[in-house]
């Protein structure tokens, strides 16, 4: 399933499905209740741009694999070693504190979201607060989250792919039913705020940037990370677009900001809840991994299980909760994280990476040809029209700059079959493409995240911190 040396395709694109799907099977109903008929485009339009931005990672990541041998094998933080590549110790820290407010960000949302779940399930035989929910789950949580690293616990992220999977079915067969019940809904007026407070939730439905990269780094072929990446947003594609439309259509103004919850007492809705909390609480060990790990090095705890280990995750998880317990708000929680940290790690690092890292290889060869190295060792026509990497090069481009050379014996190979080290032209419309998306996302998310603090310190939107009442209430 794996491959003799790596994640295949399929396997990769199942982590990407698993990694992305969930939380807007939740929330895009209500994003495009906020947003009218044209939301139904916003999310197909975020899903393209979303793939898009993810083969630049792919590329990046060859990019940087062709460049610097030592990078050839497993590697824990890619990401910010993209950005460290790109801008220097200012692009590594920019990265690795984005990726860690995104993730643990995400690990509130499903916190928050998880409880909100077992307070409906068990509320005909337990009358457990949510507030008391969020400390059970935690303690549920803390001895899953000393798992060592995701090969530890891969089973994790393959139940979570097929719990949401069959959840979101449920919800689709749920809504239709619902419908037939009340036929005539009624929708609320849009604002802006609505709209860029919808922005967030949409982004953040589509946005796995934060583990592409580590992906990428498992992968048998480097290169096929594209199919990965359109054949995981297709599978996306195909699951949001219905249950948003049938969440739209079913419930109108009154579709809660967590469809689950306007979902009718029954069976179908009681399964579907189940699923979706096991979703959760898995994704929650997955998101907060990176964290952990991340502070285990920076203080120096080993990668062996320690007594160290047992004190430092619990801490953390212990941070997610004293957050959780302070805005249990599912829906302004996932539109600040976002509207901030998820368009930086989904559209604008993406592009910026892209280019400048396309930028520096040309820089460093400017005084040589460019060169592709074959399995043979020398270069032909034939590899350079091969590489994945330099399909945008003319034809005539491509014959001026191929040459036949020798390499030193102790020069390996890297992963994706072919050893770049020189010019590669990014075609006029991709640049345009990329100055967009970065502009976008920049505006956008900026708006997104102001909506969504504005959200947050409304008074009439707030409620009371759970550790100033128990009885408080998470929606």
């Amino acid at each position: 399933m794996t491959g003799s040396k790596g994640l295949t395709v399929w396997t990769s694109s199942m982590f990407i499905v698993g990694a992305i799907a969930g939380i807007g099977v939740l929330s895009l109903p209500k994003a495009v209740e906020d947003t009218g008929w044209i939301g139904l485009f916003f999310i197909f339009v975020f899903i393209m741009k979303s793939a898009y931005t993810a083969t630049l990672i792919g590329k990046c990541w060859v990019m940087i694999e062709d460049r610097y041998p030592e990078y050839r094998s497993h590697v824990p933080d890619p990401y910010p070693i993209i950005g460290e590549k790109a801008f220097g110790h200012f692009g590594r820290n920019l990265v690795t504190v984005t990726n860690s407010i995104f993730n643990f960000g995400t690990a509130v949302v499903f916190m928050v979201l998880a409880a909100n779940n077992a307070v409906t399930l068990l509320s005909n035989y337990t009358q457990v607060s949510f507030c008391y929910w969020l400390l059970l789950l935690s303690v549920l949580l803390t001895p899953m989250t000393c798992l060592g690293t995701p090969k530890n616990f891969w089973y994790i992220g393959i139940g979570a792919t097929i719990s949401t999977g069959i959840a979101c079915v449920l919800i689709i067969i749920q809504t239709v039913l619902d419908k037939h019940k009340q036929p005539i809904v009624y929708h609320s007026e849009t604002s802006t705020l609505k709209i860029f407070t919808a922005f967030g939730k949409m982004v953040f439905a589509v946005a796995g940037h934060s583990i592409f990269p580590t992906i990428i780094t498992d992968m048998k072929k480097k290169n096929d990370f594209y199919k990965s990446a359109l054949l995981g947003y297709s599978i996306v594609l195909v699951m949001y677009l219905p249950t948003a439309l049938s969440g739209y259509q079913a419930y109108g103004r009154d579709v809660n900001v967590n469809i689950l919850k306007s979902l009718s007492v029954g069976h179908i809705a009681h399964i579907t809840e189940l699923l979706i909390t096991v979703h959760l609480l898995f994704g929650f060990v997955i998101f907060v991994n990176p964290i952990c790990q991340q502070f285990e090095a920076i203080v120096g705890v080993p990668e062996e299980f320690t007594w160290k280990r047992c004190i430092v995750r619990p801490s953390i998880v212990l941070a997610v909760l004293f957050v959780s317990e302070s805005v249990p708000h599912f829906g302004t929680i996932l539109s600040l994280v976002g509207g901030s940290a998820t368009t930086l790690l989904a559209y604008v690092f993406p592009c910026v990476f892209y280019m400048k890292l396309c930028r520096d290889v040309n820089e460093d060869r400017k005084l040589y040809s460019r060169h592709v190295v074959n399995n043979e060792r020398t270069v032909t026509q034939k590899s350079i029209e091969q590489s994945p990497l330099l399909d945008h090069l003319t034809e005539e481009e491509e014959r001026e700059s191929a040459f036949e050379c020798e390499i030193p014996e102790d020069t390996s190979r890297s992963s994706s079959g072919t050893i770049i080290n020189g010019p590669i032209v990014i075609p006029m419309w991709q640049k345009i493409l990329n100055t967009k998306i970065v502009i976008i996302g920049i505006l956008g998310g900026t708006a997104a995240t102001v909506s969504a603090i504005i959200d947050i310190t409304n008074p009439e939107s707030l409620s009371v911190p759970c550790y100033v009442s128990l009885q408080g209430a998470g929606t």
